[in-house]
């Protein structure tokens, strides 16, 4: 930048003469050297009269590790994320008391960090009353239950299209799957039952196991061509359809049981449910059905975007409640089945 005496005329550079910011107007150099700032006259107001903001009931306490975890509880801040995690189970809690609905949403990523005993213990407690599923997460509950766990090399498996093609587990899903659709049951009833019918040697770590056994509505939610075993010859495209489709109508019918105050638990990775959730509470409300003023908890979905426009909180943009909790759903859903654990005796 070029400067000058005062007074003297600063030209501006030729490039900027025509058509630029300073087209036709002459500029006279002004001194640029600041003045200091007195702040003898700042004006200034008495803490002592505006004392009572703090509140010490909002300060963490210091848990004693040899105490019950209740205690760990109480000694939470009263503040931000650790009020909203207590208010959230009591809340599930509350719900269940009143009679309303408790809806867990669940992908696979529940069973691959190893939480599936935390659901079935909550429905065991009677605090989740229908569980929806994706695929993924159906086929890895029907081999947790017939095999304890099932070791696959991702990679390795992909380059030779071995991906998710164990036979038993193929041959196994369909065959019930194909046998429930043909007398009218969803595929997780089917599943569900198959398991416990078969007796398989692992089948009190199955969610769908216990939710056959318990009684309990459990919805598997699937994409045509997502899910391995829709791979082997013995699926059938119109079996799955007509068994899916009917999981969605159960999933459906239960959604209007969470009008004032139940609670939609997502413990998903992906917002795949959430969007399943969506569908199934505009088509309650479009056959007459109230469906408001219930709760939403997103525990993992990282869908990306804003926040505010995430399914659940949509559901509840007008009336309700939504909680989220961001974070690894290994520390999250045992600190939130803890904080309910407490509240039950």
């Amino acid at each position: 930048m070029r400067t000058g005496a005062p007074g003297e005329l600063i030209r501006p550079r030729p490039g900027l003469q025509q058509g630029g910011l300073l087209c036709g107007k002459r500029f006279m150099a002004t001194s640029r050297i600041g003045k200091p700032l007195d702040f003898t006259d700042v004006k200034t107001w008495s803490a002592r009269e505006r004392g009572g903001a703090f509140d010490a009931s909002r300060l963490a306490g210091v848990p004693d590790v040899r105490l019950p975890l209740a205690q760990f509880f109480n000694s939470l801040p009263n503040t931000r994320k650790s009020r909203e995690l207590l208010e959230a189970a009591e809340h599930i809690v509350l719900s269940a008391a009143n009679g309303r609905q408790n809806i867990c949403l669940m992908d696979a990523s529940v069973l691959e960090l190893g939480l599936s005993p935390l659901i079935i213990k909550l429905m065991e407690r009677n605090l989740v009353h229908h569980v929806a599923m994706d695929g993924t997460a159906a086929a890895r509950d029907f081999e947790t239950a017939f095999f304890g766990q099932v070791r696959d090399d991702a990679a390795k498996d992909l380059q030779e299209g071995l991906q998710g093609m164990a036979r038993e587990t193929g041959e196994w899903v369909n065959a019930l799957i194909n046998d429930g659709a043909r007398r009218g049951f969803g595929i997780g009833y089917s599943l569900g039952r198959g398991i416990l019918d078969r007796r398989a040697a692992y089948d009190g770590y199955s969610i769908l196991a216990n939710g056959a056994s318990l009684r309990i509505p459990l919805t598997v939610h699937i994409g045509i061509g997502a899910d391995s075993f829709q791979l082997h010859p013995s699926a059938d495209g119109s079996l799955l359809g007509k068994g899916a489709y009917k999981d969605f109508q159960m999933f459906a019918g239960q959604v209007p049981e969470i009008h004032q105050g139940g609670m939609v638990l997502d413990f998903c990775a992906t917002d795949f449910l959430s969007r399943v959730f969506l569908k199934a509470l505009n088509v309650a409300r479009n056959l007459g059905h109230s469906v408001s003023n219930f709760l939403t908890l997103d525990l993992g979905s990282q869908s990306g975007g804003d926040p505010a426009e995430a399914p659940l909180r949509q559901a509840t943009r007008e009336n309700g409640r939504s909680y989220s909790f961001k974070g690894h759903a290994e520390l999250m859903l045992p600190l939130l089945f803890a904080a309910v654990q407490r509240l039950v005796r």
